[in-house]
């Protein structure tokens, strides 16, 4: 019996837990409160594809004569085929089969439907992944397949990482969700109702938390709620997470009511703490006071955030905790042939937040006026490290995704440096901003740590129109910053919008250009195309006019997030769609950098104002000869073979100290005087992560000085120069 049932309904990713009800458990932990956690959807996938549940698809399918389209008759007719692998397919994406593979791999092992009708762009697609990587591709398909069968002969609402998404986007009226929810349950949701039965049966909480972070989680958090409050009415039902937090506060509807006894906004800890209370421990709702949630009162929503008590700071919140979770039940897919999409999709993480909020906190289109972007608190880099060694030991994961809206450079070379004191194996990616802190020397130090990619926002590569974002960046800036990382063997996956509001047809096609030269110079791996969309909470929902925006607003009774609109250009930005997303999938392997844009799109398109070597001019840049007297000196080297050697010129005798460095790919050398090297020996032992101290320029300086002359010279010297280009970092 535990006090707290936690829960992440149907559907999020495959491969890896949503960390919302962990983030909330490891809280929990610290207040002594029992709970326990499940991801929903994770099992009822693992129960969907299973060989007793298709064998009832198909025959449901059948009788109910749903088989229509010659794709889900192939599928159906191959149907032994299909039920003979499909557990263990399942088992190898979930890593319990790997040597699978090989038979994957060969024709004539998988049936094929219309998910494999490009299968001989595997080789050009896949060309340079080994056979794991292609097995998961070909297994991911046959999946695909299945889903297909699913969404045509069983239920359309069915997706991997979303069921019934359409119900919860941009919904300002409850009306239609309300009606689904009145009709019998489908075949999925009497899965889910199944599991969701035998956990409370086991479980038995006085309080059921649905943590909703996506529309596509939101039809089957209702109808969990609603199993809940039909079977087991004296348990408390609440509701939190990414998508009331974004779009429910301006929720007038009551019946919404009718499944929820509460809805708590923003962060989650110290609103379930006082629920827990009021629960729990009796209290007379009539008097207690809470915080930032929603509720019915005199058949009427109110909102109370009466409690006097302050959230908690990142210190006080616990690490996270991943127990009850069924981690080998995860699957990993890759679905199409981008790279950071394969780490999204593949493998799974323990996700952690390097600090709440965003430091930049600035850009136009985001949601920045809400607490979750807006309050930014980082956390000490000693504690973040503290809670991965415990997810470590916790998991036996150590993969981290760092979930922030953008990283501080700041804090991730001081979670690098801890890394590095502590002497872990870690592999680690985030979000950043692509701003000028993150020089060579810094990206150095990210991938000696164990940071394999980093996403970021291009946005709209324009010079303009990254002003009007105030996104803080320029497009020279976005180039030298990826080549630093891709330098650094760090993935670079950009984030690129088209649709912003003023943005002309002109720079939408010197945007795709300078996208097409940042990849044809090879400091972008991976990006993604999306069209803008307006948000009620951005600066430009919240001040349209601004913006050359004409908001069209509905009545809103129910989910307010999405806003439709138009712009003064009058354009149909949604054209480009199709020619973008082409060209940028040509550009990810290499190839049509020769082609003319215009060869992208259907229609005229005018010709680009982008001179041909802009992002190469961009990075023809003069490295800098000054140096902050603040900056921090590290050394990623080891200790060297040091021996003297003398030499006699003119009757005088002079004593040098050669040093050998061994690294990873060879070995190099230094000479310098004997008295001078001596320093550099313990100076180079001091300013090693492992002990721990930082010595900034100005310190090395001051020690220097005061037994030579002329720092300057020395710390340009050659032998210097030559240390800096092999692991003598200034950050």
């Amino acid at each position: 019996m535990k006090d707290i049932l936690l829960i992440t309904p149907p559907f999020t990713q495959l491969n890896t837990p949503y960390p919302a009800t962990a983030y909330i458990k490891g809280f929990l932990n610290t207040k002594g409160i029992s709970s326990f956690q499940m991801d929903l959807g994770i099992e009822v996938i693992v129960e969907l594809f299973s060989k007793n549940a298709f064998i009832m698809l198909f025959d449901f399918a059948y009788e109910n004569e749903t088989i229509q389209s010659e794709n889900a008759q192939r599928i159906y007719a191959l149907k032994a085929d299909y039920l003979k692998v499909l557990e263990p397919i399942v088992e190898f994406l979930q890593g319990k089969n790997t040597t699978l593979a090989r038979q994957i791999c060969t024709d004539n092992f998988l049936p094929h439907a219309s998910r494999f009708d490009n299968l001989e762009d595997l080789d050009w697609a896949f060309g340079n992944m080994g056979m794991q990587d292609k097995a998961k591709h070909l297994a991911t398909l046959f999946l695909e397949d299945l889903s297909d069968f699913i969404i045509e002969c069983i239920d359309d609402n069915f997706g991997f990482s979303r069921y019934a998404e359409r119900l919860g986007m941009s919904a300002n009226s409850f009306d239609e969700l309300y009606e689904s929810l009145q009709q019998d349950i489908t075949f999925i949701d009497d899965i889910t109702l199944q599991i969701l039965e035998a956990k409370l049966e086991e479980v038995q909480p006085k309080i059921v938390c649905l943590s909703v972070p996506f529309p596509g989680n939101l039809y089957s958090a209702f109808r969990c709620a609603q199993f809940i409050k039909s079977n087991y009415p004296n348990i408390t039902v609440e509701m939190g997470g990414g998508f009331p937090n974004t779009e429910l506060r301006s929720l007038k509807d009551v019946r919404v009511f009718e499944f929820f006894d509460f809805i708590t906004l923003d962060d989650g800890e110290l609103p379930v703490e006082l629920l827990h209370d009021l629960v729990v421990n009796h209290k007379d709702i009539n008097t207690f006071t809470f915080k930032r949630t929603l509720l019915l009162e005199s058949n009427a929503v109110v909102y109370k955030n009466d409690s006097p008590l302050p959230d908690y700071k990142q210190s006080e919140v616990g690490t996270p905790d991943y127990s009850d979770l069924l981690l080998d039940n995860y699957i990993s897919v890759i679905e199409i042939a981008n790279p950071m999409h394969s780490l999204w999709s593949d493998g799974r993480w323990n996700k952690l937040t390097m600090a709440h909020g965003c430091y930049w906190g600035k850009c136009t289109f985001c949601d920045i006026s809400l607490d979750y972007i807006k309050i930014y608190e980082p956390v000490a880099a000693k504690t973040l490290v503290d809670r991965m060694e415990e997810l470590i030991t916790q998991t036996g994961d150590t993969g981290f995704h760092f979930v922030d809206e953008a990283a501080p450079p700041s804090l991730m070379k001081a979670l690098a440096l801890e890394i590095l004191k502590r002497d872990l194996t870690l592999t680690w990616w985030a979000n950043i901003r692509f701003e000028k802190n993150f020089t060579q020397d810094l990206c150095v130090l990210l991938k000696a740590s164990g940071c394999i990619a980093v996403s970021g926002g291009l946005e709209v590569a324009s010079d303009r129109l990254l002003k009007l974002i105030d996104k803080g960046v320029t497009v020279e800036q976005v180039a030298q910053v990826t080549r630093n990382l891709t330098e650094s063997n760090i993935m670079v996956h950009s984030y690129l919008m088209y649709g912003y509001p003023t943005q002309t047809e002109q720079e939408t096609i010197d945007s795709l250009e300078m996208v097409r030269q940042l990849f044809e110079v090879g400091v972008l791996q991976s990006g993604f195309w999306h069209q803008f969309a307006l948000t009620a909470h951005s600066p430009i929902g919240l001040n349209p006019s601004e913006f050359g925006v004409t908001p069209h607003y509905n009545d809103i009774t129910f989910a307010n997030n999405d806003v439709a609109f138009s712009d003064v250009t009058g354009i149909d930005h949604s054209k480009f769609s199709n020619g973008l997303k082409t060209s940028l999938f040509n550009y990810m392997h290499g190839i049509g950098f020769d082609l003319p844009l215009q060869d992208w799109f259907d229609f005229n398109v005018p010709d680009t104002t982008i001179d041909s070597e802009c992002i190469f001019s961009a990075l023809q840049t003069e490295p800098s000869f000054s140096v902050k007297p603040t900056a921090k000196i590290v050394w990623l080297g080891k200790t060297p073979f040091v021996e003297e050697v003398s030499k006699t010129k003119k009757g005088n005798t002079y004593i040098s100290l050669k040093m050998t460095f061994y690294n990873k790919a060879g070995a190099f050398q230094i000479m310098t005087p004997l008295d001078e090297g001596e320093w550099l020996l313990k100076m180079l032992d001091d300013v090693m992560p492992s002990n721990g101290t930082q010595k900034s320029f100005n310190m090395l300086k001051k020690d220097f000085e005061s037994q030579f002359e002329n720092f300057e010279l020395f710390w340009f010297s050659k032998p210097i120069n030559t240390l800096k280009e092999n692991g003598l970092l200034v950050l």
